[in-house]
C-alpha cells in the first residue's frame, strides 16, 4: 500500500506542470497532451516502478520473476498507458472535451479536495462547459479491459478490468489533488529560507 501511494504521488508530480495550461486546445495539443502523459521520461520511469512492485509481488505469478518477468511486467505497463493515452485522446478529440484539470478558485482544504475529486468525474469542454468527463472514464475502463487480454486467464475477468479501471480512476484522484495543491506546497518550499 506504502509503495502505491508512493507511485501515485510521484505520478502526479510528475504531471502536475502539464495540468492547467491556459487557453484552448486544440487536436494537436490534446495529442501532445496524453503523449506527454503516457511516454515522458517521467512516466515510463513511472511505468519502471509499477513493474518493480509487481515483480515485487510476483504479479502475475504466471509472468515469473527475474530479467524475463521483469520485462513482461515493464512491457505490459508502459503498453497500457499507451493504450490508455490512444483512448483518452481519441475521446476527447471526438467529444471536445478539455483533458486538462483546473484548480479551484477556492480556499480550504476539503473545498478544493471535493474539487478535484468533481474534476475527476466531471471534464470542461472545448467551449467552456462541463460535462461527464467520458474521455477519462473511458479511457480508464477500456485500457484495462483491452491490457488484460495478455494477463493470464485467471485475470483476464470483467472483475478484474472493473477493478483495474477504477484504480486507474483512483490514481487519476489523486493526481488531481497533487495538481491543485503542488503549486502551493512548492511556493511554499521555495520561500523558505536555508
Amino acid at each position: 500500500m506504502r509503495t502505491a501511494l508512493i507511485i501515485a504521488l510521484m505520478c502526479g508530480i510528475s504531471v502536475a506542470g502539464v495540468a492547467q495550461t491556459p487557453g484552448e486546445l486544440d487536436t494537436s495539443g490534446k495529442l501532445r497532451y496524453h503523449a506527454q502523459r503516457a511516454f515522458s521520461p517521467a512516466s515510463i520511469a513511472m511505468s519502471g516502478v509499477k513493474a518493480s512492485y509487481l515483480q515485487r509481488t510476483d504479479s502475475p505469478m504466471e509472468w515469473g520473476q527475474g530479467g524475463e518477468g521483469y520485462s513482461k511486467r515493464l512491457g505490459s505497463s508502459v503498453a497500457s498507458s499507451g493504450i490508455r493515452a490512444a483512448l483518452a485522446f481519441g475521446l476527447d478529440s471526438t467529444l471536445h472535451q478539455d483533458p486538462r484539470y483546473y484548480r479551484s478558485g477556492s480556499s480550504g482544504f476539503w473545498s478544493r479536495t471535493g474539487h478535484a475529486l468533481r474534476g475527476t468525474i466531471l471534464t470542461r469542454t472545448d467551449s467552456g462547459g462541463e460535462t461527464l468527463s467520458t474521455w477519462r472514464l473511458g479511457s480508464a475502463y477500456g485500457a484495462a479491459f483491452i491490457s488484460n487480454q495478455w494477463y493470464p486467464d485467471r485475470l483476464n475477468t470483467v472483475r478484474h478490468g472493473l477493478v483495474s479501471g477504477s484504480t486507474r480512476l483512483g490514481f487519476d484522484l489523486v493526481k488531481n489533488v497533487i495538481a491543485e495543491f503542488w503549486p502551493d506546497v512548492k511556493s511554499k518550499l521555495s520561500h523558505r529560507g536555508p
